[in-house]
């Protein structure tokens, strides 16, 4: 299994396999392809990935694309186990309620906002320490 390996500011070795990482960003571009095959042309996929350090020893990442959004009515379901918005057999509902665990686990927040239609941004927030 490949591993890789992220050295975290507070100079802490933390080790995730490849997978873990991808689960966020395989939702990510699943979600922007998906709004390409539906507007076709008219559509320019973008995700932006932006990295910031808080006066309280934080780090914030965002994770923002132009796909459709979140409807409001699954919001609150996103994160949990088994919960996808795929068809059958594309996807086992297990990418964003891992990424969560892992996130949680390293004493981080995970959070979404999103307008359907529009666009969402990935918050994770990670402590220095």
């Amino acid at each position: 299994m490949q591993k890789w390996l992220i050295l975290n500011f507070a100079l802490e070795l933390v080790y995730f396999t490849f997978s873990q990482i991808s689960d966020l960003s395989e939702n990510v571009f699943y979600v922007i392809t998906k709004r390409r095959k539906k507007e076709e042309n008219s559509y320019l996929p973008t995700v932006s990935i932006t990295i910031q350090f808080t006066a309280n020893s934080q780090v914030l990442i965002a994770i923002k694309d132009n796909g459709p959004g979140i409807p409001d009515s699954i919001k609150d379901k996103i994160f949990q186990p088994f919960f996808t918005t795929k068809p059958t057999g594309q996807g086992t509902g297990l990418g964003l309620s891992l990424s969560y665990d892992i996130i949680k686990a390293h004493g981080g927040e995970l959070n979404v906002q999103s307008k359907e239609g529009e666009s969402s941004i990935f918050t994770i927030q990670i402590p220095l320490s």
